[in-house]
């Protein structure tokens, strides 16, 4: 059973930068596919990056503001976020890919103002 959890969201202004934290219960090492997703208030869950077998790909509106990485030794997930503009707004989710199964954090909450 794998738990994801989230943190670092908060209320930023337009231009600024957050940095969110996956915290994954038990070793991450033999997860190949972990991601970072979003949800906007009134909107669809969006991808926002995801690694798998050792590259990492990002939502086209990401536009090399947004940087995913990932510490096996330190089992977490981390999404670093600048230049945030409003319409980033949004729950952000950690997912994590293994088995044909998917899990998922509850999320944390990103507010830009503009």
């Amino acid at each position: 059973q794998v738990q994801l959890v989230e943190s670092g969201g908060g209320l930023v202004q337009a231009g600024g930068s957050l940095r969110l934290s996956c915290a994954v219960s038990g070793s991450i090492f033999s997860i190949n596919t972990m991601g970072w997703y979003r949800q906007a208030p009134g909107k669809q869950r969006e991808l926002v990056a995801f690694t798998s077998g050792g590259s990492t790909r990002y939502g086209n509106f990401v536009k090399g503001r947004f940087t995913m990485s990932r510490d096996n030794a330190k089992n977490t997930v981390t999404l670093q976020m600048n230049s945030l503009k409003p319409e980033d707004t949004g729950d952000y989710y950690c997912a994590a890919f293994e088995g044909g199964v998917d899990y998922w954090g509850k999320g944390t909450l990103v507010t830009v103002s503009s």
